[in-house]
């Protein structure tokens, strides 16, 4: 139902239809009444951004982030709101459930709002693929690789999640731990945690460890599910030494959770996370954790935009780099001893060592 179709069961002209809408005095009681008893029948709702469809285009970049509890995205905001100021650009900020369609919004605000250009904080490369390419201004996805996408006006810059996830296990496995679990994410083939997934499980078909779908749980970005399905995860398997979780605030969560089952961190379950929000630094122990440079994150992405806007470039798929920085959060674990060769080593029953491990 839309406003032509009041007009014509209306019997009036849409401009009047309008006018009603808007409240304008300089209509008749009687058109008055005859339009909203058809606006009352159908049920029509207006569109309170409507006056926007009007506008021919705006000067504001739209940054949409998806999820509201990752604290990445609370920097990456900050750091590309300014960017974007500092070349002289506005930017308006749209916050959406992690399980939302990013694209189908963008659709709907770039028929409201009509912004010069959008940068996407995290995305599903399903909804890209069967929606993106209605969308015709400059757009840059943070956080997830568009490279396999065919579209002319959508670059992407991103970290390497698989490689980073295959160094945590790595580091996890050096340290002598063999019964790791997996926390987070959607693992969606679309979705970025799928992709440190696959990193996890490149690193345990390298070491010859089994890559066990029991010890992996995935959960939402936020503090309280991480809490709840490290609880359900642990129950699952009490075996378990070490837990890599697929982001800062996972792994938080997880630790708070660790603790509240009697457990200690590192000395029961060692933890590490990703991403290296400022709070990871803060929290004890201090987390182990896989940085990501949100400051080239930003600086990339809001260029890339930039330079489409200006010169309609052809798009530009990026990677940015991260580092794993080791906190208080891991150690060996407690049925490991380090041997004075610095072999890590294994204790059987008997207390001779075995299952010598060769990290290289």
């Amino acid at each position: 139902m839309t406003i032509k179709d009041i007009a014509r069961l209306s019997g009036v002209g849409v401009a009047t239809v309008s006018r009603v809408l808007n409240d304008h005095p300089d209509v008749s009681q009687e058109t008055r009444r005859k339009v909203l008893a058809v606006v009352a029948e159908q049920g029509f709702q207006p569109n309170a951004n409507a006056k926007h469809l009007k506008q021919p285009s705006s000067t504001s970049i739209a940054i949409i982030v998806k999820g509201t509890m990752n604290m990445l995205f609370a920097d990456l905001v900050e750091r590309c709101q300014q960017l974007l100021q500092d070349a002289g650009r506005d930017a308006a900020v749209y916050y959406l459930d992690e399980d939302a369609n990013e694209v189908a919004y963008a659709l709907r605000l770039c028929r409201e709002r009509k912004p010069l250009g959008i940068l996407f904080l995290g995305g599903d490369l399903e909804y890209f693929q069967a929606q993106f390419g209605h969308i015709s201004v400059p757009c840059v996805l943070l956080t997830n690789s568009a490279s396999e996408l065919p579209f002319p006006n959508l670059s992407s810059v991103t970290t390497d999640d698989e490689e980073a996830a295959y160094q945590v296990i790595r580091f996890l496995a050096d340290r002598g731990h063999r019964h790791i679990g997996v926390l987070g994410g959607n693992w969606s083939c679309t979705q970025i945690g799928y992709r440190r997934v696959q990193g996890c499980q490149r690193a345990f078909d390298r070491l010859g460890l089994p890559f066990d779908a029991q010890r992996c749980e995935p959960c939402r970005y936020s503090f309280t599910d991480a809490y709840d399905t490290t609880k359900r995860l642990l129950a699952r398997c009490p075996e378990l030494t070490a837990l890599f979780c697929i982001s800062d605030v996972m792994a938080i969560g997880a630790i708070r959770a660790i603790r509240d089952l009697g457990r200690q961190v590192p000395g029961d379950v060692s933890v590490v996370g990703f991403d290296g929000i400022l709070l990871s630094r803060f929290c004890v122990p201090r987390l182990t954790t896989v940085r990501q440079d949100t400051q080239r994150l930003a600086e990339q992405g809001v260029d890339l935009l930039l330079g489409g806007l200006q010169r309609r470039r052809p798009p530009v798929h990026s990677v940015a780099p991260f580092q794993l920085l080791p906190g208080e959060s891991v150690a060996p674990p407690r049925a490991w001893i380090q041997n004075p060769n610095g072999e890590t080593a294994r204790p059987n029953e008997g207390g001779r060592l075995h299952e010598r491990w060769d990290p290289s």
